[in-house]
């Protein structure tokens, strides 16, 4: 007979591994739709991909011979394949503009935009949360007012105007900030890449100058990011801080003499924690999605930088690279999140 502690053992390990296996099944089913979707978008758009390659004024013999050498002479469903082959071999195709592998110029670029939406992230959640707890706790007063105000502007005040003031201001007239772009041109280089964020490679280097020069470059688009992921936190974590503030368990804390700090943090603020993973995730998906405006105010050599110019310049292969990466970040985010709720919450295990 076999030991039943065993069995035992199997089955509490079974719902872990059901569990494990479901998310990955779902992460490749999501991912693979990511890859119709842009596979769709290459094929619709009105752009020849192999104009962009050889030239509008190619001869016809040219044109011919790399169309068969780009597989288009193919079935779609041959195409979609061998799409999703290269993709799952990190063969993005080669960028019209750069002449590089799309896969390389991504490992280049991304990081300079990880760096700044990281960055922005941080300053939304360590300003917009107690701005919103506070907020709640105020509710009806003028500190209550002026922070749905400023969350207001954070929703209205377009970024790239917001931006150019931040320049003209901070840069241009109390030089307390440095100007566009990651770093002084006379520092660039001076750091050996490592992993590709400019503030950490610094440190390993040891090289104080280069880092508070990268400082100095990147407060200002990060403050700006900042400004909108705070302003839809502060506005969440109210909500849901006004909820929580009319239970009657608080009601109960507040009579026995609980501290209101105490009410607010421990009582109030630890039921809330799942749901503003959620606005937390989102916010920072959207910081790496929706940086295209800021890189270009700020020329910030980023992902959004490089989808611009990729768009101006009709490379597509450059286009839906960028386009996936953006699509992977938000899977693996949105995933990263449901991980969290499952450590957080012990009603989701």
């Amino acid at each position: 007979m076999g030991d039943p502690r065993n069995s035992r053992t199997s089955a509490e390990y079974w719902p872990f591994l059901r569990g494990f296996l479901g998310f990955v099944l779902t992460v490749a089913l999501t991912f693979l739709g990511l890859l119709a979707i842009t596979f769709f978008i290459g094929r619709v758009v009105p752009i020849d991909p192999v104009l962009a390659v050889v030239g509008d004024r190619a001869p016809p013999a040219v044109y011919e011979k790399a169309r068969l050498a780009l597989g288009l002479d193919k079935p779609w469903i041959v195409q979609f394949a061998n799409y999703v082959w290269n993709i799952l071999h990190g063969d993005f195709g080669t960028s019209v503009s750069t002449k590089n592998p799309v896969i390389e110029d991504l490992a280049r670029v991304f990081p300079a935009t990880l760096e700044m939406a990281t960055l922005g992230i941080i300053i939304g959640v360590v300003i917009g949360v107690p701005m919103g707890v506070i907020a709640a706790s105020r509710q009806g007063s003028w500190t209550d007012q002026v922070i749905r105000v400023l969350g207001l502007l954070g929703y209205s005040v377009p970024a790239f105007w917001l931006g150019l003031v931040g320049l003209a201001l901070f840069y241009a007239k109390l030089k307390l900030v440095g100007g566009p772009g990651r770093i002084d041109i006379f520092y660039d280089g001076l750091v050996p890449p490592v992993t590709g964020l400019l503030l950490i490679d610094s440190l390993i280097a040891g090289d104080t100058d280069v880092f508070f020069n990268a400082i100095s470059h990147i407060m200002l688009p990060a403050f700006v990011l900042g400004f909108y992921s705070l302003a839809y936190i502060a506005r969440m974590t109210r909500s849901f801080m006004l909820d929580q503030l009319g239970q009657e368990y608080i009601t109960t804390a507040r009579v026995k003499g609980v501290p209101e700090w105490l009410v607010l943090w421990r009582h109030a603020f630890r039921p809330i924690r799942v749901p503003l993973i959620t606005v937390i995730a989102l916010s920072y998906a959207g910081l790496l999605e929706g940086s295209v405006m800021i890189e270009t105010v700020f020329s910030w050599p980023g992902i959004g930088n490089y989808l611009t110019s990729a768009l101006l310049n009709a490379d597509m292969n450059a286009v839906l690279g960028s386009t996936l990466v953006i699509g992977a970040v938000f899977i693996f985010i949105n995933k990263l999140s449901d991980v969290l709720y499952r450590v957080l919450d012990p009603r989701a295990r």
